[in-house]
């Protein structure tokens, strides 16, 4: 699954999905986390155990009146339309025993806690006893860029280091993994009772989290000494962990295949399957300078792999779910911030690709290409989501699951008395928000340094400097911007107006043309020219000039960027204004509904990914798709048919040609090798680089992706189609030493040797 977004976009995405008020203008929107990474999933023939155990009360229902389809009203909720992503802090032993049979006591979820790892934007495990770690090659991808030397591609070349001293050090990287989790839910109750105003709530929370966090990590020695305490929240704030993480930041790359090859079938493959693709790496934790002894607590390699019908357990962290949002808030997605959302990307992915084909040496010098990946993979994951909450029966499905929660808190008069009306103002809230629909397509990621011109991004600091000169600001507040202004990076001139003109083009497409904020912003002119003007014309469009400027006082609202931006401000205000009350009552009624929901059912539903460590259980499973059925596995004759049959007919565009060593392998691979399989796991971005277990914790596989029918699970888990889709280890396996002739990582998997 390319459900990873980049950390610019993670704001964006909160603010889409109705996290919130837009950034305030002299902030940048980092969106976060499409890797919310886009979803994935759901689940399909259930093993039969499953169906017989007992089903807790069928969770939520909404006061809007479904779409004239027929049999709509016959439509029932399903008992796992929540999810199966559980927590280590309440794991389903029980569950797990009764459908699967598998002694899923303290000790194994211990060992698939500690086999397990968080890494930027996804999932990770051990899979040796000397800190080798498995993650996806999509994933490293940006990181195998920063570790190329001069002269090197090894994006396009591929990694193998021979030896231990070979490891190259990836800079700026953080492997964390679980050691400890302790529930605070009682400690935050007591911090936040009888502070009912939404802002005082929130900050009270606020302040509690980050005093227990603190109290926590002086226990275990602080982060000098490798630590870290997050706050997790649950149930929308009904529960409250504080998770305790072993950091590491000594992590180097071991081992990386060719781009072709980890992202093989490219963008028109993406969240598809039948798939071929090798999307794996290999890390190493390392500890004072020596690789970090794991032999306690690693995933050993399974020799046998997978058959259909399997049990497997995928143990990752899912970034984001919302799958107890109301069907109102779901509306209010599908109608206004989700659609905003994928038309901002399309744009941004649109003058990023321009400026790639006008420029490639300059794009490669920029990443450029990583950028555009990770868009085209929101902008897929995106275009998925809003299918399925086009669907009449995806929300007939959670009216009736909404309603069956209403009619829970009705029967219970203390239930009714506290939580009873709070659907209903979520959906008024939403109303309110409709008002306000042309900001939601228009500021997303405002001053973002992936997706704003150079020049307006500065303007923002500029901005902030001058009113707060006027103001007489303390000089420490001065520099603080100035050194926000001197970090915006620098842009080419081309770059700048395709950026620029791509959130004029917003602004005009949200508003409305003739509205009275797209009529001052453009004048009568295009986006284009309007943009190119201002490259050309405006100090804030070069780095060095901009900060000379600034401090100096030349850099006034006659410049066309602060023209601009001043312009700008007047739409900015007013959604900010209108937002941010709603906002605060959204977060509000979203941590009562929280509670609700688990005071009706308990554990027995799991709360929503907060990208915090999970395990969910599913079979090994084909399922029906274009008139025929899907395979469980694929193989390495796929791969080569997939290459031969685009090349040879004339049809490819590159996205299926194999690199040379894989046209003519030193080894002799066994073409029918298993590659990828797919699994009824619930899976979505941040579980890429999961690793997928067998009931004895030996590694199956390894979680990339979902298939297209599985990406409405970003807010209702369903088990039919939906896929998980992950490499196998025998395919990687047989790559490694046929293929890479890696023979070093091979016996270290084998454990030979060691």
């Amino acid at each position: 699954m390319r459900i990873r977004h980049s950390h610019a976009l993670l704001g964006l995405i909160a603010l889409a999905c109705g996290g919130g008020a837009a950034p305030m203008p002299p902030v940048a929107t980092d969106p976060p986390g499409p890797e919310r990474e886009p979803v994935e999933l759901a689940d399909a023939p259930a093993p039969p155990a499953e169906a017989a155990a007992p089903a807790p009360p069928a969770p939520p229902a909404a006061a809007v009146a479904p779409p004239q389809v027929a049999g709509l009203d016959t439509v029932r909720a399903g008992r796992f339309d929540n999810g199966r992503m559980w927590t280590f802090e309440n794991p389903p032993s029980d569950y797990l025993r009764g459908t699967y049979g598998i002694d899923a006591d303290s000790v194994w979820f211990r060992r698939a806690r500690l086999g397990a790892l968080r890494i930027p934007g996804c999932s990770a495990s051990f899979v040796s006893g000397e800190g080798l770690v498995l993650t996806n090659h999509h994933c490293a991808r940006e990181h195998i860029s920063a570790v190329s030397r001069e002269g090197e591609s090894l994006l396009d070349d591929g990694f193998y280091a021979e030896s231990m001293e070979e490891e190259r050090t990836i800079a700026e990287f953080e492997a964390d993994r679980l050691i400890a989790i302790r529930d605070v839910t009682a400690e935050m109750d007591a911090a936040l009772e009888g502070i009912n105003e939404p802002q005082a709530r929130s900050q009270a929370r606020e302040s509690a989290e980050e005093e227990i966090a603190a109290g926590i990590s002086e226990e275990y020695g602080g982060e000098d000494a490798g630590f870290e305490v997050e706050m997790v929240s649950l149930y929308n704030g009904g529960r409250t962990s504080a998770y305790i993480f072993r950091r590491y930041t000594d992590v180097r790359m071991v081992m990386a295949p060719e781009l072709s090859v980890g992202y093989f079938g490219g963008d028109p493959d993406n969240f598809t399957y039948p798939r071929y693709a090798l999307d794996f790496s290999f890390l190493r934790v390392y500890e004072d300078g020596d690789p970090l002894d794991t032999s306690e607590n690693f995933f050993r390699w399974s020799e046998t792999g997978v058959e259909r019908g399997d049990a497997v357990f995928m143990i990752g962290n899912p970034g984001s779910t919302s799958r107890i949002q109301t069907v109102a808030e779901l509306e209010f997605r599908r109608d206004v911030s989700d659609k905003g959302l994928l038309a901002f990307v399309n744009n941004r992915i649109d003058a990023l690709e321009a400026f790639y084909e006008m420029d490639p040496e300059a794009g490669e010098a920029m990443d450029l290409r990583n950028s555009i990946f990770s868009l085209i993979n929101t902008q897929e994951a995106y275009g998925g989501i809003l299918r399925g909450l086009h669907d009449p029966v995806i929300l007939a499905k959670r009216r009736d699951q909404e309603r069956a929660f209403q009619e829970a808190l009705e029967a219970d008069p203390e239930l009714d008395a506290e939580y009873g009306g709070l659907i209903a103002r979520m959906a008024e809230l939403q109303e309110q928000k409709a008002g306000q629909a042309g900001g939601f397509g228009s500021f997303l990621a405002f001053a973002s340094p992936d997706y704003e011109s150079a020049a307006l991004s500065r303007a923002l600091f500029a901005f902030q400097y001058a009113n707060g000169s006027r103001a007489g600001a303390p000089a420490e507040a001065l520099e603080g911007v100035m050194e926000s202004l001197r970090e915006v990076p620098d842009q080419p001139p081309a770059l700048q107006e395709l950026l620029l003109a791509a959130r004029l083009r917003d602004i005009e497409a949200s508003y409305g043309a003739d509205s009275p904020l797209a009529t001052s912003l453009l004048g009568g002119r295009s986006a284009e020219d309007v943009a190119a003007s201002i490259v050309a014309e405006s100090v804030l469009a070069d780095s060095a000039r901009a900060v000379e400027a600034v401090p100096s006082g030349g850099v006034g609202m006659g410049d066309p960027a602060m023209q601009l931006f001043g312009t700008l401000i007047s739409g900015i205000g007013p959604f900010q204004q209108a937002l941010g009350p709603i906002s605060a009552q959204e977060e509000q009624i979203a941590a009562a509904l929280g509670r609700a929901r688990f005071e009706v059912y308990g554990t027995d539903v799991p709360p929503d990914a907060t990208f915090s460590l999970r395990i969910s259980d599913g079979v090994v499973s084909e399922y029906e798709y274009n008139g025929t059925f899907a395979p469980v596995v694929t193989t390495f004759y796929g791969l080569y048919d997939r290459h031969y049959s685009h090349v040879s007919g004339g049809t490819g565009d590159g996205e299926w040609d194999l690199p040379g060593r894989w046209l003519d392998p030193p080894g002799d691979p066994d073409l029918s090798t298993p590659m990828n399989f797919v699994s009824t796991n619930d899976i979505i971005g941040g579980n890429s680089g999961s690793p997928l277990v067998n009931a004895d914790l030996e590694l199956v596989g390894l979680a990339f992706d979902s298939n297209t029918e599985g990406l409405s699970g970003e807010y209702i888990f369903l088990t039919d189609r939906a896929r998980a889709v992950s490499v196998d280890v025998r395919g990687i396996l047989e790559a490694l030493e046929e293929v890479y002739l890696a023979e070093r990582i091979v016996e270290e998997l084998r454990g030979e040797g060691s």
